[in-house]
């Protein structure tokens, strides 16, 4: 896969911009769509960026810390776009779709960042690699988080399940979905409907589950 978003390019290119540290973000960004998150190594992504193999360890120790630096910008911008699909639950967490725009978004990134989203999930740097992507990736979780005891705080307070336990497995089937289905790349599998209606259909299964009732005319209740 060629990766062009934002007019990227398709090969190497000299390094002239004076900022190695970006131009370094960018060939990794570059080489992860075309080979994946463990396809080049440190060397080409300085070859890539058009500079010395010694240029990179101005800024990073290495290939793994150029790794998390990629993830963790990611996070950042995932944090983004969830929080601006929740805005904060308005007009209302069900039936003014907050919860089901924060799905949507979920699988717009994986579909529309898929090298940061590899970085993210699928290079096999752990959360502890730095404090600032662990602390990225919980402020991305957060907001799912907030999402999710927004609804639990719905049902009668006896029946309330664990909130971090509710948010973990929604995480899982949008991470899972938009993994399958959803993927920008040329991994995403065939599917016979579309990943939103996929996601929201087993949201809604799982929230009727735990006895927590969708309003009439609420999120996912016309396509189930």
């Amino acid at each position: 896969m060629s990766w062009s978003r934002q007019g990227g390019r398709s090969g190497p290119r000299g390094y002239h911009h004076g900022n190695l540290k970006e131009a370094l973000i960018d060939a990794a960004l570059e080489l992860i769509a075309q080979k994946g998150p463990a396809g080049f190594t440190f060397a080409e992504a300085a070859r890539w960026a058009g500079v010395s193999p010694a240029a990179p360890y101005r800024h990073f120790r290495d290939r793994d810390e150029l790794m998390g630096d990629v993830a963790r910008r990611g996070f950042d911008q995932f944090e983004a776009v969830l929080a601006r699909a929740w805005d904060d639950g308005r007009p209302d967490a069900f039936t003014g779709g907050a919860f089901d725009r924060v799905g949507k978004a979920y699988l717009q990134f994986a579909r529309s960042e898929p090298a940061y989203y590899s970085a993210m999930f699928e290079a096999g740097i752990p959360p502890e690699a730095s404090p600032e992507l662990r602390e990225a990736g919980e402020r991305a979780f957060a907001v799912l988080r907030a999402a999710t005891e927004r609804l639990v705080s719905t049902m009668p307070a006896q029946d309330r399940p664990p909130v971090l336990m509710m948010a973990l497995h929604i995480w899982a089937l949008s991470h899972g979905i938009a993994s399958l289905f959803g993927r920008g790349d040329a991994a995403r599998r065939a599917l016979p409907m579309s990943p939103e209606d996929l996601l929201e259909a087993a949201v809604l299964i799982y929230l009727r589950g735990l006895g927590l009732t969708v309003p009439p005319g609420g999120a996912s209740s016309a396509r189930l």
